[in-house]
């Protein structure tokens, strides 16, 4: 549900930007926004009524809500990771500079189908890992990174009125909102299905995905000095992480779930660990072993920004509030 403004972006007068993937950036937004998609509800679906008695973990965000801890599901008699499989069916590909005001618009509507990004935009990482992971699309979904800070002004005219980042311009259509547009490019394009068919799976995933808007909001607020309870969102990623056990991923096989918590992830942990000291994944083998397995799907590490520079980015946001 959540998209990079394209407006109002930046963290200072000293803030700096990049035209280009190799110049330095910092993390372009983390905004959150419900302006498109309405919000599901967000962590109570994580409850679910039964005639047994289960043990559970309190979230401790504002809105107080329990996750229920089941044992894990009998493990699978193929014990495979897709994200090997993944990895193998992906092309390196030279990155295009980012437009700016300067830059001419593409020829648009012309029956290609293109990818409106940011390079640091985390919501627009999820759609930008989506498209390399189905295999073949990178020929068939040109990207188009647009420089957030010195934006053209063509894109909010005559592409996305919204002006935020991503967007899909596919079939003389251009649709937002990053949880809709990995979903479509899942159900709309050929490749491995990135979705479970299992019902027990594509429950979950439903779930965690619901539940994503306030495991950001409850690590952040730690950042802010507005809680001390990131400890408990990644303990409860961990305890996702134990629900199947027929491969390390949340729904035990790559999916879409993988997808859209992999960017917070990404910059969560080394800002913690260079600012607060806090390594997420001690005492977590499920999370340190889900880091390494995306580490190795090569449609994932591309989209990944240098660590160092998000971690600047990060406290140029949070540092005067820690």
């Amino acid at each position: 549900m959540a998209v990079c403004y394209i407006s109002g972006i930046g963290f200072g007068p000293s803030a700096t930007f990049q035209d280009s993937p190799n110049r330095t950036i910092p993390f372009s937004s983390n905004q959150i926004t419900t302006a498109a998609l309405p919000r599901t509800k967000a962590l109570s679906c994580f409850h679910h009524a039964t005639t047994s008695v289960q043990p559970t973990f309190s979230f401790h965000c504002k809105t107080r809500t329990q996750f229920p801890f089941r044992p894990p599901l009998p493990a699978s008699n193929k014990p495979t990771t897709i994200s090997s499989a993944m990895s193998s069916g992906y092309v390196q590909e030279d990155l295009p500079p980012a437009l700016d005001s300067t830059s001419d618009p593409p020829p648009i509507f012309d029956g290609t189908t293109r990818l409106y990004i940011s390079y640091t935009c985390p919501y627009a990482q999820r759609v930008w890992i989506t498209r390399n992971c189905k295999q073949g699309l990178q020929d068939k979904i040109k990207l188009v990174p647009i420089d957030l800070k010195n934006r053209p002004t063509w894109y909010k005219e005559n592409v996305y009125p919204p002006n935020k980042v991503p967007a899909l311009e596919h079939n003389n259509e251009v649709k937002g909102e990053s949880l809709d547009l990995i979903k479509y490019i899942d159900s709309h394009f050929e490749g491995p299905s990135l979705f479970p068919d299992d019902p027990a799976k594509k429950q979950f995933a439903d779930e965690l995905l619901s539940y994503i808007d306030s495991f950001y909001k409850t690590v952040t607020s730690s950042f802010k000095g507005e809680g001390t309870e990131a400890g408990i969102a990644f303990d409860n990623i961990e305890t996702a992480l134990t629900k199947f056990e027929d491969g390390p991923f949340f729904l035990g096989q790559f999916s879409l779930v993988d997808i859209a918590y992999a960017p917070f992830i990404e910059r969560f942990h080394p800002f913690l660990l260079d600012v607060k000291k806090y390594d997420i994944t001690l005492g977590r083998p499920k999370l340190a072993t889900w880091i390494e397995e995306m580490n190795k799907n090569e449609g994932y590490t591309q989209t990944r920004y240098d660590p160092k520079e998000l971690v600047e980015s990060y406290k140029k946001r949070f540092m005067a509030h820690l």
